[in-house]
C-alpha cells in the first residue's frame, strides 16, 4: 500500500511534514538498525508484564484508552489531517473507528479465553476431561502504513494487548505522530511500561526487527514488495500480512443506479483513493452504462479537491508530491495504450484530481495493479458471468462489490468473486472493525478484524486431565 518514496535522514531525526503545504508537523528519532536489540530486550520485559495482567486489567486499560481518545477526538483528528492529509471529516470518522476498535479489543480480552474440550465424547477418552486456553505469543512486531495512521495502529495494538503480548510498533515514517500519541494514551490508561515500544526509522531498522529470533510474530499492513522482503527476512515465525487490492464493483441493470453512483464515488475517492479496499474498477452492464458513466463523471467533477483542514473539502492531497507524480505517470501510460480520459488527471504538488477512464487495456498496469490513488476505471459488460471473469482477473484481491436487486445474482457473485469480502449493494470500501478482513489469492496471510487478529496473536494451550482408576472407583462407589 505504501507507494511513497522512503524518507532519508542524516541528522538522527525524521521530519514529518503536512502533505498539503509541506510545513513540518513534528520530528521523530531516526533509530538506526543497531537499536533493534535494545527495542527487543525492552519488549521482552513488556511481554512478561502484559502476560501477568489479568484479562480484566487488559480490558480496563483498553476501555480507558478508548474513553480518553473519544474525549480528545478533535485533537486526534487534527493530527491525522496534519500528518496524513485526510480531510477533517474523514479524520473524525477514523478517530471514532479507533475508539470502536479499542472497545472491541477489550471485549475480546474478556470473552475469548478458550473453551472446554469434550474429551469424553470420543472412544478411548472417556476418563479424560480438559480445556484449552489462549496464550500470548510474546513479542510481536507490528508495521503500519500511512493511510489510516490511527485506526490501523489500533488494529495491531488492541488485539495484541488483549492477548497479553508486547508490541514493537513501527509506524510509517510519513505518519508516526498519531501512533505515538495513541501509545501515550495507552500508558495514561494504565498500560505497564514497555508493553508497546515505538520504533521510528527506516527499512534497515525494520529488517533488523523482523529477523530477530526473539520476535514471535510480524503483523504487516503495506505493499507486496515490502511484504516479500519481510517474508524472506523473518525466518520461522508467524506472519500476518494485509496487502494490496484492486477492488472491482459490478453494477447490474436492475439496481438503484443513483445509489450505486453515490456509493462508488465515495468508495473510489475516500482518503484520496489511498485505500486498499477503494473502488478501482467498475464493471457496468451495457444497458445502464451510459447513464452510470454520465452521472459518475458529473459527481466526480463536483468533488472539491484542496486543503484537507477545510470542512467543505472532499478530496485532500496524496501523501507526497512524488505519489501524485507517480499516479499521473500510470494514468498517462494507460492513455498511451488506448484508454479514454473522461475527467481528471491533473496534478499540482501533492494534489491529484479525481480521475475517471474507460476503454482501459486489460494488459496495462492500471487494470491489473493496485493504483492506490483517486483513479477509477469504467468497463462495459454484458453479463454477470463476464463481469465475474473480469473481476477475478488480478492475482490478488481484498474486497469486491455488486449492485443488484436480483437475489440470485447477488448470491452467485458472493459465491464466485475471489475476494476476502463481498459487499452487496455497497461499494468495495465498506469495512466494520469486528469483521474478518484480509485478502484472497497471492500474498494473503491471516486475517485482521479484532477477534480474528486476536486469535492470530495468541496460541492455544491444551490442558487434559486423566482421571485415575482409583479416583473413578472411589467416586462411583455406593455410599454407606
Amino acid at each position: 500500500m505504501n507507494h511513497a518514496l522512503p524518507i532519508e535522514s542524516s541528522s538522527g531525526f525524521i521530519s514529518v511534514t503536512n502533505p498539503f503545504d509541506g510545513v513540518e508537523v513534528g520530528t521523530v528519532v531516526d533509530i538506526p538498525p543497531e537499536g533493534a536489540q535494545v527495542l527487543i530486550e525492552t519488549a521482552k520485559e513488556g511481554a512478561r508484564a502484559c502476560r501477568s495482567l489479568s484479562r480484566y486489567e487488559r480490558a480496563r486499560v483498553l476501555e480507558t484508552c478508548a474513553s480518553l481518545v473519544e474525549r480528545d477526538r478533535d485533537a486526534f483528528a487534527e493530527l491525522i489531517v496534519a500528518e496524513a492529509g485526510k480531510t477533517v471529516r474523514q479524520a473524525r470518522k477514523e478517530v471514532l473507528r479507533c475508539v470502536n476498535t479499542l472497545k472491541l479489543s477489550a471485549d475480546e480480552a474478556r470473552r475469548n479465553g478458550g473453551e472446554v474440550v469434550p474429551f469424553d465424547a470420543y472412544d478411548g477418552s472417556a476418563n479424560r476431561q480438559g480445556w484449552f486456553t489462549r496464550e500470548p505469543l510474546g513479542v510481536i512486531v507490528a508495521i503500519t502504513p500511512y493511510n489510516d495512521p490511527l485506526n490501523l495502529v489500533a488494529h495491531k495494538l488492541g488485539p495484541a494487548i488483549a492477548g497479553g503480548n508486547a508490541v514493537i510498533l513501527k509506524p510509517s515514517e510519513l505518519t508516526p505522530l498519531s501512533a505515538i500519541k495513541l501509545v501515550g494514551y495507552l500508558v495514561a490508561a494504565g498500560m505497564p511500561p514497555h508493553v508497546v515500544s515505538v520504533a521510528t526509522g527506516g527499512a534497515a531498522l525494520g529488517e533488523a526487527l523482523v529477523s530477530s529470533r526473539d520476535v514471535r510474530m510480524v503483523s504487516f499492513t503495506g505493499g507486496f514488495i515490502t511484504g516479500e522482503k519481510i517474508a524472506r527476512a523473518a525466518g520461522l515465525k508467524k506472519l500476518a500480512m494485509d496487502l494490496g487490492g484492486n477492488a472491482p464493483v459490478i453494477v447490474l441493470n436492475d439496481c438503484d443506479l443513483d445509489d450505486a453512483v453515490e456509493s462508488c464515488v465515495s468508495g473510489a475517492y475516500w482518503a484520496a483513493g489511498q485505500n486498499c479496499v477503494g473502488t478501482q474498477r467498475i464493471l457496468i452492464q451495457s444497458s445502464v452504462y451510459d447513464d452510470f458513466r454520465s452521472c459518475f463523471v458529473d459527481r466526480t467533477r463536483a468533488l472539491r479537491t484542496g486543503n484537507p483542514a477545510l470542512p467543505d473539502t472532499d478530496v485532500g492531497p496524496m501523501i507526497t508530491a512524488q505519489a501524485a507524480v507517480r499516479t499521473k505517470r500510470v494514468v498517462d501510460a494507460a492513455i498511451g495504450q488506448g484508454a479514454t480520459l473522461l475527467c481528471g488527471n491533473t496534478q499540482d504538488g501533492s494534489l491529484y484530481a479525481p480521475t475517471v477512464l474507460e476503454n482501459v487495456s486489460f494488459a496495462c498496469d492500471l487494470w491489473h495493479q493496485e493504483v492506490f490513488s483517486p483513479v477509477v476505471v469504467l468497463q462495459r459488460i454484458e453479463t454477470l458471468e463476464e463481469a465475474l471473469l473480469l473481476a477475478n482477473s488480478p492475482e490478488y484481491s481484498l474486497h469486491a462489490g455488486i449492485f443488484t436487486n436480483d437475489l440470485h445474482a447477488a448470491l452467485k457473485a458472493a459465491d464466485e468473486l475471489e475476494a476476502g469480502g463481498v459487499m452487496i449493494n455497497d461499494s468495495s470500501d465498506y469495512r466494520f472493525d469486528a469483521m474478518p478482513f484480509g485478502g484472497f489469492k497471492y500474498g494473503s496471510l491471516g486475517r485482521e478484524g479484532v477477534r480474528f487478529a486476536y486469535e492470530e496473536m495468541t496460541q492455544p494451550k491444551v490442558v487434559c486431565i486423566r482421571k485415575s482408576e482409583y479416583a473413578t472407583r472411589k467416586h462411583s462407589a455406593t455410599p454407606r
